[in-house]
């Protein structure tokens, strides 16, 4: 058994203790937390269970690494904390730990990250002995392995195109879907998200290593933006109203050109309610979220991929797929070299072991 802590319990660290708890090769030895008001809950309650797990959540990171656990799992977000989230992973890093995360955009293809995120890594890893393998929350496997997996049933692949199309009015994270993304905002406001070359430094990664897996040189990545205002007023359940005039969609790509052309394509359609934008791709049935990648070729291929979870969450879905790939490369990984690993590196593991199996 991993000992395995998890540092963050915001919507990934949720996902991240049910993940653990439910992994036969893992045992949850730590939860970390930053609010006071959860400092001292157990971590079933944190999680969302309706039993406990016996482990107590708490803030105090020093005592919690200097048992050496055998894995973290960094769910706490990097969004607007990169500086501070790679510290702490190099920090759970310096104690050998194998560690997981989805906070640290330019490690999706550390091979192409630049050094000021890779030599801090390689410093810690080279100190401590940990490994680390990072990937993405939106979720990774859409945007890697899903697409490489399904390009490979064609026989001819003219555009390998991979879409998250997402309603943000179940999403619980009103500082990200307001300020980042920009939802409520006017039009002539710029988020953090959509200004130029941020998409391509958070997905970017993902388009070389697609490109890497496929054998081909990306010339350069382009951005393309279109943002759409709200018609009606709407309110949502977890992030209270946004005005009508306000954005209220917006859909972006991140394309990797290859001998002139378009080949790789990363797409987001996000919305804050579906009556947005009706015109652009929408889930299929309706549904609040869908990652769906399109093989443009002979022939060609669509595979669509909606999860949920937390009652039937969309958003609560996608962030537990994003989890799921994650905590399940940890016993992977512990048994490799120390190392700074990505997506191509670290096989899909299927669930052995958790067929049918029942957590306490």
């Amino acid at each position: 058994m991993t000992s395995t802590v998890v540092w963050g319990t915001g919507n990934m660290g949720r996902a991240a203790i049910r993940a653990v708890d439910a992994h036969p090769g893992l045992e949850l030895s730590g939860v970390l937390v930053h609010a006071p008001a959860k400092d001292g809950r157990d971590a079933g309650d944190l999680a969302g269970l309706d039993h406990a797990l016996g482990v107590t959540a708490t803030r105090d990171v020093d005592a919690v690494l200097a048992a050496r656990p055998g894995a973290v799992v960094y769910a706490a977000s990097g969004d607007l904390r990169p500086d501070e989230a790679l510290a702490d992973v190099c920090r759970a890093l310096r104690t050998g730990a194998v560690v997981v995360s989805p906070a640290l955009y330019p490690l999706y293809d550390h091979r192409s990250a630049p050094p000021e995120f890779t030599d801090p890594v390689h410093t810690a890893i080279e100190e401590g002995g940990g490994s680390l393998f990072v990937s993405g929350v939106d979720p990774g496997w859409a945007n890697d392995v899903l697409p490489l997996l399904v390009s490979g049933l064609g026989t001819r692949v003219d555009v390998l195109r991979c879409q998250e199309i997402f309603d943000y009015s179940t999403y619980d994270q009103e500082d990200s879907v307001r300020h980042l993304v920009g939802m409520g905002h006017p039009l002539d406001y710029e988020p953090l998200m959509l200004a130029d070359t941020i998409p391509t430094l958070v997905w970017g990664g993902q388009v070389r290593l697609m490109a890497r897996a496929l054998g081909v040189e990306v010339d350069e990545i382009r951005e393309t933006l279109e943002r759409r205002p709200l018609t009606t007023d709407v309110t949502t359940a977890a992030m209270g109203d946004f005005a009508a005039g306000t954005q209220g969609a917006v859909r972006f790509e991140v394309r990797g050109i290859v001998g002139g052309e378009a080949r790789i394509v990363i797409e987001h359609v996000t919305r804050i309610h579906s009556s947005c934008a009706p015109d652009w791709p929408l889930p299929p049935g309706g549904g609040a979220g869908a990652h769906r990648v399109i093989v443009e070729g002979r022939p060609r291929i669509e595979v669509t991929v909606q999860a949920t979870d937390e009652g039937g969450n969309h958003a609560a879905g996608g962030n537990a797929t994003a989890v799921g790939r994650l905590v399940g490369a940890i016993e992977w990984l512990v048994a490799e070299p120390p190392g700074l690993y990505d997506a191509l590196d670290v096989p899909l593991l299927p669930a052995t072991g958790r067929l049918g199996r029942k957590q306490p």
